[in-house]
């Protein structure tokens, strides 16, 4: 987050917090949120990569399944400037954009989040994003902003 400007949360005060699945299943990506880390499955038996957690694999419906650390890059996949207040604590949050997140290490694995910025800043399908972990306590959030990567150093999507 650091150098950059504007809000320091996008999670409005009033909105109920996001928590570990009872069963435990994704424990692992919200401890990995907390250390500035993407957790994401990957099945030891046919190598599928996936989120979110799921007790089987994607690939082969094999139930050997790690937690593995991914890079915290990808691009945009699809995104949606929200202009309706749809929680009561987001009436003076709006607009507001969520992207969904190809990711660079495991381009089949999503993932949403706000983009960070400014709400009315152009977006293009396919621009690189950089992960933000939005620190709130117990938990932190994914969210997303432009990439301050070149064009070189992404490499071929």
């Amino acid at each position: 987050m650091g150098e950059e400007s504007g809000p320091t949360h996008y999670l409005p005060a009033g909105l109920p917090a996001p928590v570990a699945a009872r069963d435990g299943l994704d424990r692992p990506f919200w401890e990995g949120t907390r250390q500035g880390r993407l957790m994401i499955q990957r099945c030891r038996g046919c190598g599928v990569k996936q989120f979110p957690a799921e007790w089987v694999c994607h690939g082969c419906a094999g139930d050997d399944l790690e937690w593995i650390a991914t890079s915290a890059h990808g691009h945009v996949y699809s995104w949606e400037r929200i202009w309706q207040p749809f929680h009561a604590a987001l009436k003076e949050s709006c607009p507001y954009l969520v992207v969904l997140v190809a990711l660079d290490e495991a381009p089949d694995v999503r993932m949403l989040g706000n983009l960070v910025g400014d709400p009315r800043q152009a977006v293009e399908i396919g621009a690189a994003v950089d992960a933000v972990f939005e620190a709130h306590g117990d938990y932190a959030l994914v969210q997303w902003r432009a990439s301050l990567r070149t064009a070189a150093s992404q490499g071929s999507r």
